[in-house]
């Protein structure tokens, strides 16, 4: 195992997992329309996919393989950001309820790009 701060690695698995179940809990009680579905989708999916690869990522087999994984984990956060935004332009009525899946989708990315950045050092 590469990362090796057990803290905070379970801090972030936790926290990574509670905004999954978070995003599926407040994206499941919106309007069932189309765009709505498609846009659910594609946000469940990037949303999830953050968790996915951050436990991925603590399993990464070289410094190399966890930096990639990292990166990855930055790049499902800013795509769940643009799935997010979206759902606000055409539900502006959910705003409020979005608005803390948003922090922490930004919270996240800044935290991904810090650990590359100093992993990478």
């Amino acid at each position: 195992m590469v990362y090796k701060n057990t803290e905070f690695r379970e801090k972030m698995q936790k926290r990574t997992k509670d905004f999954s179940l978070n995003l599926i809990e407040v994206l499941s009680r919106f309007p069932k329309t189309i765009p709505n579905e498609i846009l659910i989708k594609q946000t469940i999916r990037s949303g999830t996919s953050i968790g996915a690869n951050y436990r991925e990522a603590c399993e990464a087999e070289s410094g190399k393989d966890f930096v990639h994984k990292i990166r990855i984990c930055k790049k499902e956060s800013k795509e769940t950001l643009y799935w997010l935004e979206l759902l606000i332009e055409i539900n502006p009525n959910f705003t409020n309820e979005l608005t803390e899946l948003l922090r922490e989708a930004k919270e996240f990315v800044k935290i991904f790009s810090s650990i590359s950045t100093k992993f990478n050092s």
